[in-house]
């Protein structure tokens, strides 16, 4: 499970033995949010939330912001989405 990304209390994760689609798992000390990673011509979108619902807004402004480079890591991992 390589750390893709630490950010502002966040980590964001991509597991090697996950499934489709493309997604990652951010964690903070109190919330784990799984977010669907998109595509090019679709934002990325909140799958599961475990925790505080202000922490997955947080995540998911984390994820969009990194989008690329979080699609990029998955393709590395797992190969074409």
């Amino acid at each position: 499970m390589p750390t893709i990304l630490r950010k502002n209390g966040f980590r964001v994760v991509i597991y090697f033995d996950d499934h489709l689609p493309a997604h990652v798992h951010v964690m903070n000390a109190d919330s784990e949010v799984k977010i669907d990673l998109g595509s090019s011509a679709n934002p990325p979108q909140i799958i599961q939330l475990n925790g505080k619902r202000g922490d997955a807004v947080k995540a998911l402004e984390l994820v969009t912001a990194h989008q690329n480079e979080l699609l990029e890591a998955w393709r590395q991992i797992h190969g074409e989405p």
